[in-house]
């Protein structure tokens, strides 16, 4: 496993970890973050066996809304800012339960597409529902807090392959 995502800009190498990505979205969603890096680290090989992708190529199509992870991919792809990069509804999982509906990720290269979607028991149903609620109180907002870094540890410290399946 690495712990980096590679990719290429105009053939030239560049790096990107997980810390890199944190200071350019800031602190508020870490597990987001973690998991936009997870997807990337499964996805990256995928598309492109040989080497790192060029990074002005990859389109992200996701259900995901988070700004964590929307921010991963900028940093890493550009594609928010190029137009590469949509939150499609139409690829949320409901039969999947609502905790992993929304975790899945489209990424193209080149003509070959990948599809991939969170396993189970990498979210924690706690979570779902305290991001989800209206009007927290400060112990909630408190917990939210904790709720997501505690899932980004554990993302961060697993496999890419045994958090993200091809769907």
């Amino acid at each position: 496993m690495t712990d980096k995502i590679d990719v290429l800009e105009d053939g030239k190498p560049l790096s990107y970890t997980y810390a890199d990505m944190m200071h350019f979205h800031g602190f508020g969603f870490p597990g987001g973050v973690a998991h936009a890096f997870k997807v990337m680290q499964r996805a990256m090989p995928l598309l492109s066996p040989d080497g790192p992708p060029e990074r002005r190529e990859i389109v992200i199509r996701t259900a995901f809304r988070g700004p964590g992870g929307r921010d991963a991919f900028e940093m890493v792809t550009r594609g928010l800012t190029e137009g590469r990069y949509t939150i499609d509804h139409g690829l949320e999982k409901p039969e999947r339960g609502n905790i992993l509906e929304r975790y899945v990720f489209e990424l193209s290269y080149r003509g070959k597409t990948v599809t991939l979607q969170l396993k189970e028991g990498h979210v924690r149903e706690e979570f779902i529902i305290v991001s989800r609620k209206p009007d927290r109180t400060p112990a909630e907002e408190e917990r939210l807090v904790w709720l997501k870094q505690e899932m980004a540890d554990r993302l961060l410290a697993a496999p890419a392959e045994a958090v993200y399946e091809e769907a």
